[in-house]
């Protein structure tokens, strides 16, 4: 299993950025993708996950609304659009797969034994 996160970068307040996450190794039948983020000093945050066969999505109150989640399950890759961008999104953002089994945890770390590596994403004031 691999996760390859991409697509960050640095905005200005109220600018949008697309994150991509290209996975292999795995179906996207069987597992779901999750997306996390990490300020300096915090504890990684679950911010939005899909499990396409499920047909579900999932989004921390803190995005929704702004943030949406895809899958091209032909280019096994997911989106994460980003819009409305505040200085707060500023972290580092990284892919996780987990099982379609734990859908309700899906903002727990511990249930993505599956991580890549981040891409920072950094929103100016």
């Amino acid at each position: 299993v691999q996760l390859q996160a991409s697509g960050g970068g640095l905005v200005q307040a109220g600018g949008s950025l697309r994150l991509s996450c290209a996975a292999s190794g795995f179906s996207f039948d069987d597992y779901a993708i999750g997306w996390f983020r990490q300020a300096p000093g915090k504890v990684p945050e679950g911010v939005s996950s899909i499990s396409s066969s499920d047909k579900r999505t999932d989004y921390a109150d803190s995005v929704r609304g702004r943030f949406t989640i895809s899958s091209d399950n032909a280019k096994n890759t997911v989106y994460l659009q980003m819009n409305s961008l505040k200085p707060e999104d500023t972290a580092v953002y990284y892919c996780a797969a987990r099982s379609r089994r734990y859908n309700s945890f899906w903002y727990q770390t511990r249930y993505y034994p599956h991580r890549g590596q981040g891409t920072q994403v950094t929103v100016s004031s």
